[in-house]
């Protein structure tokens, strides 16, 4: 299995990005994917995560702002980040987690973007 993920940047406060993921070598629509984003100093954290089933979970700090989708035909996990803040700098990290017999409960991650939000 392999996660690549694309799309960080620079932007100013205020602005958007969307970050995109791209999965292989596991039927995408059978797992689990979320969004991961790691601060300098600070632990990796969950912002945002997709079922299988399509339903979503948002960390409180990026509620009402990041809107994660799935597009299993491409295999294509998205966060969509609007009203970027300072705060949200970060490495962005996608995460699968394994499905079939042969990685069930194994973690993927991709290999990070970095999103950097000026004031």
């Amino acid at each position: 299995v392999q996660l690549q993920a694309s799309g960080g940047g620079l932007v100013h406060a205020g602005g958007s990005l969307t970050l995109s993921c791209a999965a292989s070598g596991t039927p995408f629509q059978i797992n689990n994917v979320a969004w991961y984003r790691q601060a300098p100093g600070k632990e990796r954290d969950l912002v945002a995560s997709i079922s299988v089933s399509g339903s979503t979970t948002y960390a409180d700090s990026v509620k009402e702002r990041f809107i994660i989708s799935r597009d299993n035909a491409k295999q294509v996990l998205t966060l969509q980040m609007n009203r970027l803040k300072p705060e949200d700098t970060a490495v962005y990290y996608c995460y699968l987690r394994g499905a079939m017999a042969w990685d069930m409960g194994k973690d993927y991650w991709g290999q990070g973007t970095q999103v950097t939000v000026s004031s």
